[in-house]
């Protein structure tokens, strides 16, 4: 189970045990400086369970990527994009009993390749 930091956008994924993560250095995700999830969770796989109206939807550049934030708290749980609506990529240090750093970080050179 993960949430933001108030509590109020709480959500829910299933996953095998998470090893893995992704760190992107694009000029939003290194200001975030968010641990992402590696994969993407289906909709079958993942739920927002609460704070639906308190997220606020942020796109730069293309527009291609819905970067979620908690309208209360300003925390970024999730997001979601374009060519994949529905795909959720999680922000681990949103995720109860997890540390993120602990995992194997994936670099992502956003900042050349998007």
């Amino acid at each position: 189970m993960g949430s933001c930091h108030c509590k109020t956008v709480q959500f829910e994924f299933e996953s095998e045990k998470l090893t893995e993560a992704l760190q992107c250095n694009c000029s939003v995700c290194i200001r975030k400086n968010a641990i992402m999830s590696k994969q993407s969770f289906a909709e079958h796989a993942f739920t927002l369970l609460s704070g639906k109206d308190s997220l606020s939807t942020y796109h730069w550049g293309d527009c291609d990527v819905n970067h979620y934030f908690c309208k209360v708290c300003g925390i970024y749980p999730f997001h979601d994009t374009s060519y994949e609506p529905g795909c959720y990529r999680v922000n681990l240090g949103c995720v109860d009993e997890l540390d993120p750093r602990a995992l194997v970080i994936t670099e992502f050179d956003g900042r050349n390749q998007l």
